[in-house]
């Protein structure tokens, strides 16, 4: 058995204990985890194994004989995870990071930072509550903005346990100008890049794509999504962290390329306080100017940075792209010259 594979059930398995208030049997727990994971098979021993592994990891999971049997729950009392010494500092860290996850409202995820939010705050005490309170007016998290996946709740359910069992799900997916098509994907992970959630997956539909490459899904773009009863073996060579790591923007492709951007000093000092990416490189010119280095996968991603920049940035490699902005300033030209815009 993988090891992704056992830490997946045992996850499942400390789920299903958090909601059975009142412990469950061994066999009971056993036919849950099937049913909720797809599994074809599992055995009461390797259950019994994945509590024990629990158990040892340091949660509060105990045993008891009961009328129907001996059950397994999750101890509740003030020993076990809900009793969390917490600080007013801590706190208020917290609840900026809860901001920062705006964009998942309306999804399991947002529920889950709720109801443990809420947790939190029936244990504190008075006084640090009122502290807390008394900071977090002097503190904002701005500019994100406030956007609702709820209408997409049931399908990102559908694509995060698509990722869990491996397998192929059939999704109706309208790109931009575009009618709705097809396709099936084999989904990996799931992205919050700015305010919106992107599948990362393997695109099945075409013999003739290229199917081990990874594409990035939308998933406002989303019509619908169903999981099928066919499963896939994960391409161990997919380093999700490492491919998300190549480019400036959520845009997918093969390989991505380099980009040189010659800077004005002003330029260079905003992109030095907010960054394009962990790994671009500032180079100071004889000039006073920078050139600024970095990778992406599609051109969109640059030109709209260089454009927000004016006339303080200009590409000078690749030359398709240069070409391309060039094509855009002078639209920008003919469209703003003269006149005031009015039909």
């Amino acid at each position: 058995m993988a090891r992704n594979e056992q830490l997946i059930r045992q996850h499942k398995i400390l789920q299903i204990l958090e909601r059975r208030r009142f412990g469950i049997t061994l066999r009971d727990l056993r036919d849950v985890v099937v049913e909720e994971l797809g599994l074809t098979s599992l055995s009461e021993k390797s259950v019994r194994r994945d509590l024990e592994a629990l158990i040892a990891a340091g949660l509060p999971i105990s045993d008891e004989a009961r009328d129907q049997g001996r059950v397994w729950k999750l101890s509740r009392d003030d020993k076990g995870l809900h009793k969390i010494p917490i600080t007013a500092s801590e706190l208020i860290a917290l609840s900026m990071g809860r901001d920062l996850l705006l964009p998942l409202v309306g999804t399991q995820f947002w529920i889950g930072i709720e109801s443990f939010w809420h947790k939190v705050q029936e244990q504190l005490p008075f006084s640090v509550f009122e502290h807390y309170e008394r900071y977090r007016r002097t503190l904002y998290v701005v500019g994100v903005p406030v956007k609702s996946y709820e209408k997409h709740q049931g399908i990102l359910k559908t694509i995060n346990r698509a990722i869990q069992e491996h397998r192929v799900v059939r999704i109706t997916y309208q790109s931009l100008g575009k009618p709705a098509a097809t396709r099936y994907i084999e989904p990996y992970g799931v992205v919050l890049f700015q305010s919106s959630i992107y599948v990362v997956a393997t695109d099945r539909t075409s013999d003739g794509e290229d199917t081990t490459r990874l594409r990035h899904w939308k998933l406002d773009r989303f019509k619908a999504a169903t999981l099928l009863d066919k499963y896939f073996k994960p391409n161990e060579s997919i380093d999700l962290q490492a491919h998300l790591g190549q480019s400036v923007g959520i845009f997918s492709g093969a390989e991505p390329s380099q980009y040189v951007i010659r800077l004005s000093p002003q330029a260079a000092m905003w992109v030095e306080e907010e960054p394009w990416h962990a790994e671009q490189q500032l180079e100071p010119q004889d000039d006073g100017s920078f050139l600024l280095k970095v990778k992406a996968y599609h051109d969109t991603e640059i030109i709209q940075r260089v454009l927000k920049l004016g006339a303080e940035a200009e590409v000078i490699e690749p030359s398709a792209c240069r070409e391309t902005i060039s094509e855009i300033v002078c639209k920008l030209c003919e469209r703003y010259r003269g006149g005031d815009g009015s039909q």
